[in-house]
């Protein structure tokens, strides 16, 4: 959901070029920055949107603004591909691979692309709307499902991936560190507090 580190010309570290899309995290994020509540956020989740501006690096909320919602690619052997977050016009717009045809329809008819690249529900998918045949990449971080890093392999097929890794691992170090923002964020001490705490570690 959040931003990566990226530089500005990133890569993966290999010589591999990394193109960047914005989605939902990303514009919330933004909102936040300028100043406005991300309102497609809801409240409980908002003090995580707050921390995350406060670990932005300077030039990174520039960096994070000139990505675009969409990105068009051209794969060897699958052809020109549209590459977005949730639908090519809303990064917040939920769908799964049981969402009737019907609804979706007007929601790819102006994509102008036989195949669509999506995320946001975490799901893997392939399927067809219409003409255009839409596949979830799924989640490399917080997969619904088998545990595991889900992502695709594109060129010259479609290749669903999962990575193993040790996931009870992770989910320790995500508990510390929802605890800390909980004692930090959510439930942040007084200012009495804090000084009570310093007074007692300040040069002597």
């Amino acid at each position: 959901m959040f931003p990566a580190r990226c530089h500005e010309k990133p890569s993966l570290g290999c010589g591999i070029p990394l193109q960047c899309i914005q989605g939902n995290g990303e514009v919330a994020v933004l909102e936040q920055t300028a100043g406005r509540e991300p309102s497609a956020v809801p409240e409980p989740f908002r003090p995580i949107v707050q921390w995350t501006v406060q670990q932005l690096l300077p030039g990174e909320e520039r960096l994070m603004a000139g990505w675009p919602k969409t990105l068009r690619l051209e794969i060897s052997g699958l052809g020109d591909l549209l590459f977005c977050h949730a639908t090519p016009r809303n990064e917040n717009q939920c769908f799964t691979r049981l969402t009737p045809e019907d609804r979706l329809l007007p929601v790819f008819a102006g994509s102008d692309s036989p195949l669509v690249i999506c995320g946001h529900t975490h799901m893997q998918f392939d399927r067809k709307v219409g003409t255009t045949r839409v596949v979830n990449a799924g989640s490399v971080g917080m997969p619904f499902g088998e545990p595991g890093a889900d992502w695709l392999l594109l060129g010259p097929e479609i290749q669903f991936q999962k990575t193993l890794y040790d996931f009870r691992t992770f989910v320790r170090r995500i508990i510390r560190w929802w605890r800390t923002l909980r004692r930090n964020v959510l439930q942040r001490p007084s200012e009495a507090q804090m000084l009570e705490i310093f007074s007692r570690a300040e040069l002597k």
